[in-house]
């Protein structure tokens, strides 16, 4: 079937590209047609053309795709603002192109009966999905009873059917979007209006190249608006093709030797200027990409707000990410320093019970008068008593989080987490170091926000955190542990703050082995490997989970049992504190 689908995908495309230029009375009109879901359903493809159709015929494409890029520019999550766009656009169409063409309905009725019989258990998983299926439901079956908040969402749906206005459309996505999604927003970035004054030159030196399916170098803004526009007008959400886009082409990059010589200069300037000598720079490499890795670089920095080489965009959103995390912190002040308390006691009171004095009989030491009876009568010499002390400060800690772009829904609830863990480890005086990590190009960027023997005031950096680009866990990991190996104390502890979903780009430089993409299976048993291998040079590994749960069976088996899945912050401290505790009393 697959390479049937491939045979005939200029035809496929050909038709369905007429369908929607006879729909929109636009020949000129140039958009990326669905043409994937064709082998599963064709009436899916053939509502996606009509509806694309429609809505170019009626809305302003352009105004609505703009504003889109404006909500993503202010933080707004990809994946549901686009789901959320999909429900609206085919309720602003559907009523109005089914007038002129009768067979519209039953084409899109039969696409909802496709969709709902291979995509019913995704749709089911979000409250998204469970509005999509109602709305479905409804168009199949006839009028339903609902659930109310869903109803609520349908009645908002069913105020687009009339509607000529692009403002309208785009009231309502964003109204949807900040009730189900993100209830904070406004009161974070400001209302619609504040999000619809984004300037052009704003959105222009935005790097939309975090969120390209392939990496560009040229034209990413306008690349970005055509890929998030059309996923925003398309009937099929860009989730349930995943599977199908990953079995027809893999995340390659090409480049040329000139691009690869920019490289680092470009890495230096969007992430700031390494702490590393060239020469350690290249002994780190030498050492640590081997393997899965061996194509790869690693780039350690204290970030473009601490070395920045001039200011350009990517500082000025380093410092506004860093302004929303100390904001999410305002909120939460009283749970977070709760949470801090807490598991800086916990901490204490195991240290304190390592630092308690152990008197045990001995052959030497502090004699005990009450047993020199023993002398020439028994062959027991152990007349003294000796103290021992536990040594409490044998102990260091690296707290490693996943810094790419998945992570941007979550950004400053991971930063908030990151700070609370290094906070309680401050207090309670365990040196520790607080590193992210996130790849572009063919570097993972390793950003070092506090170092072990940092004062306090140290901590206040990891609000610098923000998420970008892709992840490379088994090397970060890698070289978290190899730091944690340089360091004098006994027992050592990696803490990883991850979303169980290692993904990167390969970057084929001219001369490279080609390696596989470091997606999927592949690289989340790379990552378990990496993990094994560390704990087997004696360092404890716990894996926090920060990430959506259909991605909890890939944590388990990165990082077996002794991974936390944390669904509320309130539960943080003794999630963590049980484990750090385990590990210090366990040590011996």
């Amino acid at each position: 079937m697959e390479e049937e689908l491939e045979f005939g995908q200029f035809e496929i495309e050909n038709r369905l590209r007429n369908l929607c230029w006879t729909v929109s009375g636009d020949y000129q009109l140039n958009l990326k047609l669905d043409t994937l879901s064709y082998s599963k359903s064709i009436y899916v493809s053939l509502y996606d053309a009509i509806k694309q159709g429609a809505f170019s015929r009626y809305f302003d494409r352009n105004a609505f795709g703009l504003y889109l890029m404006k909500k993503l520019y202010y933080g707004a999550e990809e994946q549901p603002l686009t789901s959320l766009a999909q429900l609206c656009v085919d309720s602003a169409v559907y009523k109005k192109i089914g007038r002129e063409r009768l067979g519209v309905l039953e084409i899109r009725r039969k696409a909802f009966e496709d969709l709902m019989e291979y995509d019913f258990s995704r749709l089911v998983a979000s409250f998204i999905g469970q509005i999509r299926l109602s709305v479905m439901q409804e168009a199949v079956l006839g009028p339903r009873t609902m659930p109310d908040r869903i109803r609520r969402a349908v009645d908002m749906l069913r105020e687009l059917w009339e509607t000529t206005d692009t403002m309208d459309v785009i009231k309502t996505v964003d109204a949807l979007y900040n009730w189900l999604v993100d209830p904070h927003f406004e009161e974070r970035h400001g209302s619609l209006e504040t999000v619809l004054a984004v300037t052009m030159e704003e959105l222009r030196e935005f790097r939309w190249q975090d969120f390209l399916e392939e990496e560009a170098y040229e034209e990413d803004f306008d690349r970005y608006l055509s890929q998030v526009t059309n996923a925003a007008t398309q009937l099929q959400e860009q989730g349930a093709k995943e599977e199908e886009l990953r079995r027809l082409r893999t995340k390659r990059v090409l480049i040329d030797q000139e691009a690869a010589d920019k490289m680092y200069s470009y890495i230096e300037l969007n992430y700031g200027r390494s702490y590393l000598s060239k020469t350690e720079q290249e002994r780190v490499n030498r050492s640590l990409c081997r393997g899965a890795h061996e194509d790869c670089s690693l780039y350690f920095t204290d970030g473009i707000l601490s070395g920045m080489v001039k200011k350009n965009y990517q500082s000025e959103y380093a410092r506004r990410a860093r302004s929303e995390n100390l904001k999410a912190y305002g909120h939460c002040m009283r749970v977070s320093k709760r949470n801090i308390e807490q598991l800086s006691d916990t901490l204490r009171r195991a240290l304190i019970a390592r630092s308690e004095q152990e008197i045990l009989p001995s052959e030497y030491g502090k004699i005990v008068p009450t047993k020199l009876w023993k002398v020439g009568r028994s062959r027991d010499k152990k007349l003294f008593e000796r103290e021992l002390k536990k040594d409490s400060s044998d102990f260091a800690v690296h707290v490693l989080i996943d810094a790419s772009g998945s992570q941007k829904r979550r950004q400053s609830l991971v930063a908030l987490q990151g700070f609370i863990i290094s906070e309680a480890l401050s207090i309670v005086e365990i040196p520790h170091q607080v590193m992210g990590f996130c790849t572009f190009w063919d570097y993972t960027v390793m950003q070092r926000y506090r170092d072990y023997d940092e004062g306090r005031e140290a901590n206040q950096r990891i609000f610098e955190f923000y998420a970008s680009s892709n992840n490379r866990d088994g090397l970060a990991i890698r070289a978290a542990a190899d730091s944690l190996l340089k360091r004098p104390e006994e027992h050592k502890v990696l803490i990883v703050l991850s979303d169980g979903r290692p993904n990167d780009i390969i970057v084929n430089r001219p001369g490279s082995r080609n390696p596989m993409p470091y997606s999927g299976d592949y690289a989340v048993r790379d990552t378990a490997a990496e993990v094994r291998k560390i704990r087997a040079m004696d360092i404890s590994v716990l894996g926090v989970f920060a990430g959506e749960e259909q991605d909890l069976q890939a944590e388990r088996r990165i990082f077996g049992r002794d991974f936390a899945y944390i669904r509320d912050i309130m539960n943080f401290s003794s999630v963590v504190g049980r484990y750090l505790r385990r590990q210090l009393d366990d040590a011996d």
